[in-house]
């Protein structure tokens, strides 16, 4: 799908306002900057960034409310996705948005890009260095969904939802998992890519 087309399905079909729209504009632009530099997304899909780094982050509201007070926690957030659209996504002050990033130079971009867009949102460094506070966690590229399962065990003490932007390999993941009686999953297909899935867990504490 092409750029227009990815604009008109976060207006009508996932309610970003016109001036989100205007904020994914800066961003993108200041992404090709900075990729110019430092290697932020894959230069191979640089042409494709409304669809397969905005649109593929921005889906995942469909899934969670921001109208309520709640915390979510991307991890492994890289240049922004999906947390990143979804902060600028959020207007209510009591949803907040962490992102964790272990590279200085994405974190960097992160938080030019806040200061940039005026956004509200948290960049941390190590999911490891402190208990995590979080009801929705949202991970795109980062480690293997068992690995997710072992942090969402052992760091995060609440109940809480993850959600996870994965590829045509998802269910042989969810295949090496073993999640136990106070987990609960489901496979949603993504909008950007009809290999891909989206791996939705409700972790009851």
């Amino acid at each position: 799908m092409n750029d227009d087309e990815v604009k008109q399905i976060l207006l009508k079909d996932l309610k970003f306002t016109e001036n989100d729209v205007s904020k994914l504009e800066v961003l993108k632009k200041s992404l090709l900057e900075y990729n110019s530099k430092y290697n932020l997304i894959s230069k191979s899909t640089e042409k494709s960034i409304w669809s397969r780094h905005i649109l593929d982050s921005a889906q995942l509201i469909k899934y969670f409310s921001t109208k309520y007070e709640a915390s979510l926690a991307d991890f492994g957030s890289g240049a922004g996705f999906p947390g990143l659209i979804i902060a600028i996504f959020n207007k209510n002050p009591k949803f907040h948005v962490k992102l964790y990033e272990k590279s200085p130079v994405k974190r960097s971009f992160l938080n030019f890009i806040k200061e940039k867009l005026d956004i509200q949102y948290i960049v941390a460094e190590n999911i490891y260095d402190e208990v995590i506070e979080a009801n929705i966690v949202v991970a795109r590229a980062f480690k293997k969904i068992d690995r997710i399962i072992e942090i969402s065990r052992e760091m995060i003490k609440k109940p809480h939802k993850i959600i996870i932007l994965k590829g045509k390999n998802a269910q042989s993941e969810i295949n090496n998992v073993s999640f136990g009686s106070n987990y609960r999953y489901k496979l949603e297909r993504s909008i950007t890519d009809t290999d891909s899935k989206i791996i939705i867990v409700d972790a009851k504490k």
